[in-house]
């Protein structure tokens, strides 16, 4: 079952050693989801998105959820120092740092972001339970390419520090329904507006250029932490290829086709259904129970919202509990605020999917 329509979300900044502003931001509550960043985010304009919005409410939902906007991108710094795969580690690190997650991590990798999860389980095996790797890759572009795909590569870095901001979005447009193909029109001028609202085309040639060199595919055999690899068989921008290969060089990872050829699944298509089951099975049983979601509850807020769940209104739990109108609305609105939801039918649906109980 889908998240709730209306979910909270917590942005913050964290600075990096060299300087650099992050924005990260926290959603939901439970055990802890920490997403690498990927390319072009922007974590305000994303929550309210057709394209990244089930992506967010399905983690949401389950989970405490923590994504950032990477160095150069988004809410994030845009001027912002080295662009390397070792950088991103340390900045992803900093995130989980900084989100104080109380013991391992599941990690989220999507197309770039992979490799970055990657280095930093490899670096940090005790802190991260399990991954999640979707669409991802350990070879950048140019570290698979033939010579005559590597100079039209070349040529889109070019193309992208020259006509990124211009008037015309012909070259935006190309550029960016390779990722949803199948996308509505609506979805389509959003990722092309995206492109400007996230950063300029001098950035996102540098970008797009220092994504093109990582090759981690060496150390995908040191990775110890139980991985699920999910990948678009008709995937445009990311070759099915590519998931095999970190597949089948991660010990003992699990490896899932999608019927999909958008690198960004969908709300509307089956695959989107299959991820989240895929997810959800992958999750070890037991860590949603209502015990690690709903543990920052209070006694009283935890009645309250039983009360709720059993359909009660505020004057019956009131009347129930022997406190004022007043007092439940308070123990609501905290409650709310904790459970990262909006309004009380929210708040029932969630402990209702999660079989809260006081």
């Amino acid at each position: 079952m889908t998240a709730p329509t209306k979910l909270r979300q917590h942005v913050r900044y964290v600075n990096a050693s060299d300087g650099t502003r992050l924005a990260w931001a926290e959603s939901g509550a439970g055990p802890v989801v920490v997403k690498a960043a990927n390319w072009l985010t922007h974590l305000e304009y994303e929550w309210e998105s057709p394209v990244w919005r089930h992506w967010i409410q399905f983690f949401s939902a389950h989970y405490r959820f923590v994504r950032y906007d990477e160095r150069g991108c988004g809410m994030s710094d845009w001027q912002a120092g080295p662009l390397s795969l070792d950088q991103w580690a340390k900045d992803l690190e900093l995130v989980i740092d900084v989100a104080r997650p109380d013991g391992p991590v599941t990690l989220l990798g999507i197309s770039q972001g992979a490799a970055t999860c990657i280095q930093y389980a490899i670096r940090h095996p005790e802190r991260v339970g399990r991954m999640i790797l979707y669409g991802g890759y350990a070879r950048g572009g140019l570290r698979r390419a033939t010579q005559s795909t590597e100079r039209a590569y070349h040529a889109m870095v070019d193309l992208a520090r020259i006509a990124w901001g211009k008037d015309n979005p012909t070259f935006r447009q190309v550029f960016t329904s390779r990722f949803i193909p199948g996308g509505s029109p609506e979805q389509l001028q959003w990722f092309n507006d995206l492109c400007l609202k996230t950063t300029t085309g001098e950035i996102a040639g540098n970008l797009f250029e220092a994504r093109a060199v990582v090759d981690i595919s060496a150390s995908l055999g040191l990775v110890r932490t139980p991985t699920l690899v999910l990948h678009a068989r008709d995937d445009e921008v990311i070759p099915i290829a590519e998931g095999r290969i970190l597949a089948s060089g991660i010990p003992g990872a699990e490896f899932v086709e999608l019927d999909s050829r958008n690198h960004i699944l969908l709300e509307h298509e089956p695959a989107w259904q299959r991820f989240r089951d895929a997810v959800l099975a992958f999750q070890p049983s037991g860590e949603t129970s209502s015990d690690s979601v709903f543990a920052a509850l209070s006694a009283r807020e935890r009645q309250v919202l039983a009360l709720m769940a059993d359909g009660l209104s505020n004057a019956d739990i009131a009347e129930r509990l022997s406190i004022s109108e007043k007092t439940v609305r308070n123990h609501a609105s905290n409650l709310f605020d904790k459970l990262g939801v909006w309004s009380r039918a929210q708040a029932i649906v969630f402990a209702h999917d999660r079989g809260f109980s006081s």
